[in-house]
């Protein structure tokens, strides 16, 4: 009894006791077969990567056009067009649909990002061809019906009012229109109550018309399939699938235009004065990079620094060391042309300023000095980590391999991800936060205004303040415009 008193004893000592982790072994690189392709002769470009260690096969029908593409004034057709894709077709009504899919055990759903619409589909690979069947079916001759795209319509509207109601969606909603301002990105991706009530069934079976097409798309499969049955596969189903001709959208970025800039010359402070809010929501962004950027390894590795991930330096300050929020973070979200930089968090009403003057803080001391060795390398075995985690999965491969699709970037970067994060230096990461992250950036905070304006005026010398009855996401004033008395 005794020598195991001694032994709790001892332990419980020991929880004092600062521990310092283990460094991070080196690196191997992620090796994935390599991908083969083909072009279909209608255009449709086929990627195949085999992956045998399970009888599973994941594969995703891409249209490089996504909500950028949405016509003016209706955000969030791209979105709903996606929605209601699987709701019916010239041969199967939305029952059919998902009775069939359920029966091969499968999985099938579409959705819209901002720079591509996608198909996704996961089925045991001895029901491959059965279940592509669908996946044909729902892409070329979905019918919209109007009693599905109604139902869809009014569930979207229903779904973005509670989001209106919670500061995190309103100020990330804010801080794209600050950044963009009137151009495509400043958009809500799934729309607004307002410009989704404005849609109509035809604009969704134009844009579908219009970019559900295979000279605009990409199919990659991974899993248990050989390429050349992958290859007649996609033959006998897309095959004879006549590619239309794509007329341009006005205001939809294209891959390869010049990145998009914000209308606005001057970054703003905002507040949107939600009295209610149980707390606050602070988004601090700007202008990021595209997806090709030579500098995207550095703008991964330079952001898992700041926020991307609990040990990350904002986590730090803000959560670990003051207790101000459960927790806070930043991303780049690289797109076709220049997508935005974000640094969020949530924190108490009476907290919001402080925080605000922590992000900008930490922000300018990633441009000042070189991030030491030992915060740095467990910063990229994080990266290096996640990375080698999402090729576990035939559905992660697919992930990988469309997004370089999408931006028409080598297939083989899949394999070089690894050695590319740990070949980025402190030095680099001092001058990508010089070039990128220095500087005024736009501020938003949505919460109670009485209980922050105060200290926020402290660091910014003007900061405007929007009742959220006033509020208009698709003006670039932010701002309903009032009839003149």
């Amino acid at each position: 009894m005794k020598r195991l008193i001694a032994a709790l004893l001892f332990a419980t000592s020991l929880l004092g006791q600062p521990v310092t982790p283990p460094a991070p072994s080196a690196p191997r690189e992620a090796k994935i077969p390599q991908p083969v392709e083909k072009t279909l002769g209608n255009g449709l470009r086929v990627i195949v990567v085999p992956k045998h260690d399970i009888p599973l096969v994941a594969s995703r029908l891409m249209f490089r056009t996504g909500a950028a593409a949405d016509p003016r004034g209706k955000a969030g057709v791209a979105a709903l067009t996606a929605t209601v894709l699987t709701q019916g077709t010239k041969t199967r009504t939305a029952e059919e649909i998902a009775r069939g899919v359920e029966a091969l055990g499968a999985s099938l759903s579409a959705d819209a990002l901002w720079d591509a619409t996608s198909i996704d589909l996961s089925v045991m690979s001895s029901n491959l061809p059965k279940a592509m069947e669908y996946v044909a079916d729902v892409a070329r001759n979905a019918t919209f019906a109007k009693a599905e795209f109604e139902r869809e319509q009014g569930q979207t509207i229903d779904a973005l009012q509670v989001e209106l109601g919670q500061p995190s969606s309103v100020a990330n909603m804010v801080a794209a229109r600050l950044i963009f301002g009137e151009s495509a990105y400043g958009n809500s991706l799934p729309g607004t109550p307002a410009s989704v009530e404005k849609i109509r069934r035809e604009d969704l079976v134009a844009f579908h018309k219009q970019h559900y097409r295979p000279g605009n798309g990409v199919l990659v499969l991974a899993g248990d399939v050989k390429a050349e049955e992958a290859f007649a596969l996609a033959e006998r189903v897309f095959g004879n699938w006549v590619s239309g001709v794509r007329s341009q959208v006005s205001g939809a970025p294209r891959l390869g235009d010049t990145p998009q800039t914000p209308d606005t010359p001057h970054p703003r402070v905002v507040i949107v004065d939600m009295p209610e809010a149980g707390q606050s929501a602070v988004t601090i962004g700007r202008t990021g990079i595209r997806r090709a950027d030579p500098a995207y390894m550095q703008a991964l590795v330079t952001n898992s620094v700041l926020g991307g991930g609990y040990s990350s330096r904002l986590n730090q300050e803000i959560r670990i060391e003051r207790g101000l929020s459960y927790g806070a973070g930043s991303s780049f979200a690289p797109r076709a042309t220049v997508g935005p930089f974000t640094a969020r968090t949530e924190t108490k009403h009476e907290s919001a300023a402080e925080v605000v003057g922590i992000i900008t803080n930490e922000l300018r001391r990633l441009s000042a000095d070189d991030v030491p060795e030992a915060e740095l390398t467990p910063r990229k075995a994080a990266l290096v980590g996640e990375f080698a985690q999402s090729l576990e999965t035939s559905s992660g491969i697919v992930d990988q391999v469309s997004a370089l699709a999408l931006h028409n970037l080598p297939l083989t970067e899949i394999n070089r991800y690894i050695s590319g994060v740990q070949n980025v230096t402190a030095a680099q990461v001092r001058q990508f936060a010089s070039a990128k992250l220095a500087g005024d950036a736009n501020v938003v905070i949505v919460g109670d205004a009485k209980q922050f304006e105060p200290a926020l005026l402290k660091q910014f010398e003007e900061v405007e303040v929007i009742p959220l009855a006033d509020l208009d996401l698709a003006s670039p004033t932010l701002r309903v415009r009032k009839a003149k008395e």
